[in-house]
């Protein structure tokens, strides 16, 4: 089937739209209609460092659409049904077995970060020749995208996609890091180190916990919105000569909690800085070896935690966080920014710079 998709066919090179070959689905596969796919700083930082050996590649792993066809093995979704996309795991292993996908044994990057199938091949071609996809199951810079059930979330269908599609990345790791990992106490405090998609998501199900939450990001319209969504505090680090010393006297002595999504060695020391004694920090952000103050962390009894997706089994997650934005706790329309899928790097650029904090595509 001619399908459109976004393809990158360089290394740092531009999302362009082409016409392209979708296969039909394999017996564990589900054909979907994208109706809107989420940016994710993911998708901005992967083209970078593609490797061109397995270009073009169409990317995108915050798809929301409606299912046209299923292979003869699945049973979880039928055609025409809504669904959120979110990243792939096994369903067999044993961290899967016990409600910790994110963790999957057969390895997260093998499954949502090869480029392929697991067999090598993809169901992607222009004119004969490879395109390259499959990721995080799906590749939903795309008008149509191969899912499979472990990442296919059937979601109420009056839901807007355009908020739908966010959920399968970006708000499920910033709020589920809090929700699941964290789990602050209501009145206890919460510093959040980077104000995007992500950071802005923890912000939100923090505040809806009834927790005191400082945001840190050097973009004025993002500090704007931690404080719109509710956080008491949002500090630029450039206007004060010491982060860790201006949270903890916001912090009366210290959050008692703390979450990176930066990466960066010396935010990440700035948060173990920051925290009260026996404080826990998540790190969300995917960077370069960081050193660590490891006498710090031993002497104040801080709790590190590592975290992928928000410790979230999609299934289950998702729909809660559909509620809590029913109730009005989860204002998502606060942080996106529609574009049409004919302007992806328009889009693109837009989130890079800071300019928009979660552009979600729309298919017409």
């Amino acid at each position: 089937m001619r399908i459109q998709a976004a393809l990158v066919e360089s290394a740092g090179g531009p999302f362009t739209v082409h016409d392209v070959d979708i296969e039909e689905p394999r017996r564990d596969e589900i054909l979907v209609r994208i109706a809107a796919a989420g940016i994710c700083h993911t998708d901005l930082s992967t083209r970078q460092v593609w490797p061109p050996a397995r270009l073009p590649m169409v990317f995108g792993h915050e798809g929301a659409g409606v299912v046209e066809a299923v292979g003869a093995e699945v049973t979880g979704v039928a055609v025409g049904d809504t669904v959120c996309l979110s990243y792939r795991s096994c369903g067999r292993c044993g961290n899967c077995g016990s409600a910790q996908s994110a963790y999957c044994e057969a390895g997260i990057a093998a499954l949502n970060a090869t480029g392929t199938r697991t067999d090598g091949s993809t169901p992607l071609s222009r004119d004969g020749e490879r395109v390259f996809g499959n990721f995080f199951g799906q590749s939903s810079f795309a008008s149509h995208a191969i899912a499979y059930e472990s990442n296919c979330v059937k979601v109420p269908g009056d839901l807007d996609p355009v908020l739908a599609a966010p959920l399968g990345c970006g708000v499920q790791t910033g709020a589920g890091t809090v929700l699941n990992v964290l789990q602050p106490a209501a009145g206890s405090s919460l510093v959040v180190f980077g104000a995007g998609g992500v950071g802005l998501s923890a912000v939100m199900a923090a505040v809806s916990e009834g927790c005191s939450v400082v945001a840190v990001d050097p973009v004025a319209s993002r500090r704007a919105v931690a404080r719109d969504l509710g956080a008491v505090a949002a500090l630029d680090p450039a206007d004060v000569d010491d982060v860790a010393a201006a949270v903890r006297d916001l912090t009366s002595g210290g959050p008692h909690s703390a979450l990176d999504t930066t990466g960066r060695s010396a935010v990440i020391s700035q948060a173990i800085a920051a925290l009260r004694n026996r404080g826990a920090l998540a790190l969300v952000g995917i960077g370069k070896p960081a050193e660590l103050d490891i006498m710090t962390v031993m002497t104040k009894g801080i709790q590190l935690r590592g975290v992928i997706e928000g410790d979230a089994v999609p299934q289950e997650f998702i729909p809660r966080l559909i509620t809590l934005h029913e109730q009005g706790r989860l204002p998502l329309e606060k942080l996106i920014t529609p574009y049409p899928f004919s302007r992806i790097e328009e889009a693109a650029q837009a989130a890079a710079g800071g300019e928009v904090i979660k552009p979600v595509l729309t298919f017409a």
